[in-house]
């Protein structure tokens, strides 16, 4: 099969061409027991996953991955984004063969977590992140990642720890 071509963007100036790729984020939600917070889709009975979605035009990442917990989690839940934890490119299908996926970590302020948007209706759970790596939890997104819930619950101890400011604040584009 040949991939479809892939946009590009040009630079203002003309003198630089950009890939431009579909874009999920996906959010490891921990709380302070060390465990993290798992959806499981009414079609999907038994495959958890954590929160997820499609970057959104126009939105920068972290509000792309903001938004998605506010939909998915319902409005009452609380987080505080830590850092960005991992990159990597999917195959979502064969029209979209590559596929950024960016995953986030934040940590579980309070709130009643009630699942909305495309997650309504959702059973929900805090799983033991020791259960998740040793596979007593079938997580279906991130699929095959088991070391990225242990480097989770790392960053999340160091900010715990220090509540060090994991997040350099966002600059203004070079030109």
């Amino acid at each position: 099969m040949i991939s479809p071509p892939q946009p590009t963007i040009t630079s203002q100036s003309g003198s630089r061409v950009f890939a431009c790729f579909p874009a999920a984020v996906l959010t490891i939600v921990l709380n302070d027991q060390d465990q993290v917070l798992l959806l499981c889709h009414p079609d999907r009975p038994g495959r958890w996953e954590v929160v997820n979605g499609a970057l959104e035009a126009g939105e920068t990442v972290w509000d792309g991955a903001l938004r998605e917990c506010h939909e998915e989690l319902g409005g009452e839940v609380k987080i505080r984004p830590i850092t960005a934890l991992h990159a990597m490119t999917v195959a979502y299908d064969d029209a979209v063969p590559n596929m950024i996926s960016l995953i986030f970590v934040a940590a579980y302020e309070g709130g009643a977590v009630r699942p909305g948007d495309d997650m309504a209706g959702s059973a929900q759970q805090w799983a033991d992140i020791d259960d998740v790596v040793a596979g007593k939890v079938d997580v279906i997104v991130p699929r095959s990642q088991p070391w990225l819930f242990s480097r989770a619950r790392e960053v999340y101890q160091l900010w715990q720890a220090d509540r060090v400011d994991l997040q350099i604040p966002l600059s203004a584009p070079h030109k």
